[in-house]
């Protein structure tokens, strides 16, 4: 309400000005984009939604829809912010308690009073709270609820199932985005939870929820556990549970952030180095093909173990080691399956990309079928741009200084596949790009495949996706150069004209 003598401001000054104060940088690990985008605390949204119910008369939902639309005017990330309206009595509007701050306190007051039968019910009230709501667990986060679930689970360590259970599954929840929670003594709980909880698949399957999420984008925490002796009770994990699905995705999950370089604020991570150590410390491409063999008639798994050997396949010796063990037979079978599932087919196309990195294992590939179930399969699911991006590739690695491997897939059809690929998705960078590399690929050295790719309209195709897609420029050039096309190229300095100005 105006107060007398008072100038009413427009709606939305508190947020302007909030914006102009309290800005800062969201340090958001679920998504890197995000890293400038300007962020503001919960209490200057609330404090700015309480302003337009008390000042300008707004109701509770009005008031937050223009607090909402005020700040992101202005450029805010409300990703992380609970966008709760406050509730009104007699005496006006109240500060905003959020749900998740109230179940927060009665879980505080639960652990208070060490009892672990009276943890399970606000735990599961605060557990659901996080859940349903992204912002609500980064609330929850800083108003200190990592510590309280560390209670807890120093609490159940005692000798409850249950309550450790739910504990886990709660901060797998809570981490989920924000892996800067874990601190030194969670690390080593974590680590010990998974050494004694082998027994028990869904308590394993928690903690490997767990690690992967404390993991994902923090390159500290990686190295840590890894120190930590993490490794061996990953791999051990899907052999002591080998036939339990949800067990062998997750830590497969945990398997491959453990070999990603994805924390910004690193110079250099050691991803190699971890794929280096599941490898050759850990049996990790021996468990990976054996857990296969257990999953027959599962899309899903199948698709996970084969994501997972193509994050591990950094070797020359991995990729023969995994053609060893059978996993070729595998995948090729799994293409010549002509099934439907187009996940599983892009992981497996993905995976003989991979290990065909090692020349003789592109042979063994060609010599197994492969080149022909890849255009088969390519052909077969012409309508998802993922599949033929990796179907070409594929092909394209077989094809790399491989002149009788191309010959076969030239034979089978490939380039005319590649060139349909081409123009059932003139949008699709990566399939114009992956195209692009296999013509060019499959004529470098061999000059008597030209003729015949450009009679399939190649010329055409090519050139618009060099004018539709400016990464797509360089492959696309060579590609046209290679077969025989005019082409115009630019030499961009000569060393010439004038010196380098120091």
């Amino acid at each position: 309400m105006q107060r007398p003598g008072e100038e009413r401001r427009p709606p939305g000054t508190l947020a302007r000005v909030a914006v102009g104060a309290s800005v800062g940088r969201h340090t958001d690990h679920r998504d890197s984009v995000r890293m400038a985008s300007k962020r503001i605390s919960q209490e200057t949204f609330d404090a700015a939604v309480r302003e337009n119910i008390e000042e300008f008369e707004m109701g509770p939902d009005e008031a937050v829809r223009e607090a909402t639309e005020q700040f992101e005017s202005q450029g805010v990330d409300l990703s992380t912010i609970v966008k709760t309206a406050p509730r009104v009595s007699a005496d006006g509007p109240e500060e905003p308690e959020h749900d998740v701050l109230q179940a927060l306190d009665a879980l505080r007051e639960a652990v208070a009073c060490s009892q672990p039968q009276e943890v399970l019910v606000p735990l599961a009230r605060f557990h659901n709270q996080c859940q349903e709501h992204r912002p609500c667990r980064f609330l929850a986060a800083q108003k200190g609820a990592y510590p309280v679930l560390l209670a807890i689970w120093q609490l159940a360590m005692a000798g409850d199932p249950a309550l450790l259970l739910q504990a886990l599954d709660t901060l797998a929840v809570l981490t989920d985005g924000q892996p800067d929670l874990l601190d030194a003594q969670g690390l080593q709980l974590l680590v010990v939870t998974l050494a004694q909880g082998t027994g028990a698949a869904n308590l394993t399957c928690t903690a490997l929820r767990l690690v992967r999420h404390v993991c994902l984008k923090h390159e500290q925490n990686r190295q840590a556990l890894v120190k930590a002796g993490v490794l061996p009770l990953l791999t051990g994990a899907i052999v002591q549970h080998g036939r339990c699905a949800d067990v062998v995705r997750e830590a497969c999950g945990a398997l491959r952030v453990m070999t990603l370089d994805d924390d910004i604020r690193v110079p250099f991570g050691h991803a190699h180095t971890h794929a280096k150590m599941i490898v050759q410390e850990n049996r990790g491409l021996k468990v990976l093909i054996k857990a296969a063999e257990a999953f027959p008639d599962s899309p899903g798994i199948l698709g996970e173990l084969c994501n997972t050997l193509s994050r591990l396949a950094v070797r020359n010796e991995f990729c023969q080691e995994i053609v060893d063990l059978g996993g070729l037979g595998i995948l090729v079978g799994l293409l010549a399956d002509d099934t439907n599932h187009q996940d599983l087919m892009k992981q497996v196309l993905s995976a003989l990309r991979a290990i065909a990195g090692n020349d003789d294992v592109k042979d063994a590939i060609v010599r197994a079928g492969g080149a022909e179930s890849i255009v088969a399969t390519m052909t077969r699911h012409l309508a998802n741009p993922q599949v033929c991006e990796q179907s070409c590739a594929a092909l394209c690695v077989l094809a790399l200084r491989k002149p009788e491997n191309s010959r076969v897939i030239m034979e089978g059809g490939g380039a005319l596949a590649a060139l349909e690929a081409m123009k059932a998705h003139p949008q699709e960078a990566g399939v114009q790009k992956q195209a692009c590399m296999l013509i060019r690929n499959l004529v470098a050295r061999s000059q008597a495949f030209s003729q015949p790719i450009l009679d399939l309209g190649a010329e055409a195709l090519i050139s618009k996706a060099r004018a539709a897609h400016r990464d797509c420029e360089d492959v696309a050039k060579a590609a046209l150069r290679d077969l025989g096309c005019r082409v115009e190229l630019c030499e961009l300095w000569t060393g010439q004209k004038g010196n380098l100005a120091l």
